[in-house]
């Protein structure tokens, strides 16, 4: 790739250069040998692999050439999204549970240069037979230990043993010291660990909260409150992020989240649901993710989440990492894991690059501490239950649209028809959205209804799509 090719490909990502970790993973993976990169969450991996992919393609074959695993649906759309932003004119196809299975083969019947997917639903597709991959000669393993910890081992073991002209692998992980499954066979690997003896950022800031046990939540509720509307940097994907080019192309708010946002962890799904739905009782506009919820509740939390239109995620240690969500300001441990290394997954969310954050461990007074915490966090003193006051409301509420790409709608088709039919100004629009056959885009709070009233009866590109506010 020639310098002005790649500088071509980082501007439209918005990127100026590449990172060290970047620089040394493209030089790793565009040598002869096998690759094992380790670094933290939000440093830019995505990019640091796919940039060399884009390189070891050949524009004259028409077939499958480079595969990409990961754990998740989420990761593997967010791959696809930098993949298309950075605009290299090869062809890119997901694939993942929940969705349509007709509508892939279909898609695979033209055959994508990079396709990406999780192991259960590529498997599939290698029974179906629904793709060739004799010419597939590079494999990626993103989120490798991830995958493993889901059950994935058989699945990804039967596409490995598919692959018969494999000449290049690459597995990616944010934990360093992973074992390594023997079905991969690694061949001599360069060994890139970036990931600092799992030290947590310089610029994280570890404080504890004090709490009951019956009055956990009510601490929670006035932790947020105290947060306010500060001007902590609430960070948008950091260079080389996991989606620098995920924003929509006219709107305000690019990076989604509200200032006194907040991620928060518990361990197990039904807390995570009870902590949300006490928090929307309370006023605090709170969603729920986690694995045991529909894939399209999934998608339309994090969209919810990403643009802005609520606060605080509660979710479970699966947005711990392979998210692309925000670097936030706050991040809560509601209830602390097991493990030193999911702490620090989870502490990735914050404080990322050159931003700085808080991440919050509540904690009863006689509860036992992990080995792991530090032994001098500052005790965080909240405001009493009669001085603390509700935040305002998000600035943004997500629309919900009935078309997508495959109705031939754009990000900028959906841009100008909010501008020109509904006369929104660009500051008014945020992030856009657009899926295979829906999209959401955020609104300023107070333009929604102004905006449903003047495009009830109108039509974009030539077809009247519903439009509603997103539940």
């Amino acid at each position: 790739m020639t310098p002005d090719l790649q500088l071509n490909l980082l501007n439209n990502l918005g990127i100026d250069a590449l990172n060290p970790m970047q620089e040394a993973a493209q030089t790793a993976i565009l040598d002869d040998t096998d690759t094992l990169l380790m670094a933290p969450t939000g440093s830019g991996k995505t990019l640091a692999f796919l940039l060399p992919i884009a390189q070891l393609l050949n524009a004259d074959l028409r077939t499958v050439q480079c595969l990409i695993l990961t754990p998740s649906r989420e990761l593997a759309l967010q791959i696809e999204q930098v993949w298309k932003t950075m605009g290299t004119g090869f062809k890119v196809n997901t694939c993942y549970g929940g969705h349509p299975i007709d509508t892939e083969i279909n898609n695979l019947s033209n055959p994508p240069a990079l396709l990406i997917g999780t192991p259960g639903r590529i498997a599939d597709h290698l029974d179906r037979q629904s793709f060739s991959p004799d010419d597939i000669h590079t494999l990626v393993l993103d989120e490798f230990d991830k995958s493993l910890e889901l059950g994935f081992h058989d699945q990804m073991e039967f596409i490995v043993s598919g692959l018969t002209g494999l000449r290049k692998r690459v597995l990616v992980s944010a934990t360093a010291g992973v074992a390594i499954p023997g079905f991969v066979r690694l061949n001599k690997p360069q060994t890139l660990d970036f990931t600092e003896d799992s030290e947590q950022p310089a610029n994280l800031t570890m404080r504890v909260v004090y709490a009951s046990e019956d009055d956990q939540p009510d601490t929670l509720v006035r932790l947020l409150c105290s947060f306010g509307n500060d001007a902590t940097n609430p960070g948008g994907a950091s260079p080389g992020g996991a989606s620098p080019g995920g924003a929509n192309p006219g709107g305000a708010n690019p990076g989604g989240a509200n200032p006194g946002g907040a991620l928060i962890f518990a361990n197990l799904r039904h807390t995570a649901e009870y902590v949300s739905a006490l928090l929307n009782e309370r006023g605090l506009s709170a969603t729920t993710y986690h694995g045991g919820m529909e894939q399209p509740d999934r998608e339309r939390a994090l969209i919810r989440f990403r643009n802005g239109s609520v606060s605080y995620l509660v979710t479970t240690d699966l947005a711990a990492r392979g998210l692309d969500i925000p670097d936030m300001p706050h991040v809560i441990h509601y209830q602390l894991p097991r493990h030193e290394h999911e702490f620090i997954h989870r502490n990735g969310r914050t404080a990322r690059m050159h931003a700085t954050g808080t991440a919050y461990v509540m904690l009863t007074r006689n509860q036992p501490r992990p080995e792991y915490l530090p032994a001098d966090m500052d005790e965080e003193i909240l405001p009493s239950n009669r001085t603390y006051s509700l935040p305002a409301p998000p600035d943004f509420v997500t629309l919900y649209i009935s078309g997508g790409r495959k109705n031939k709608l754009s990000k900028g088709d959906i841009a100008g028809f909010c501008m020109q039919k509904g006369q929104l100004d660009k500051a008014e629009l945020g992030r856009i959205d657009v899926q295979d056959f829906m999209s959401f885009v955020a609104v300023k709070r107070d333009r929604v209804e102004p905006l449903l009233a003047r495009i009830r009866d109108e039509k974009m590109k030539g077809k009247k799509y519903k439009i509603e506010v997103a539940r």
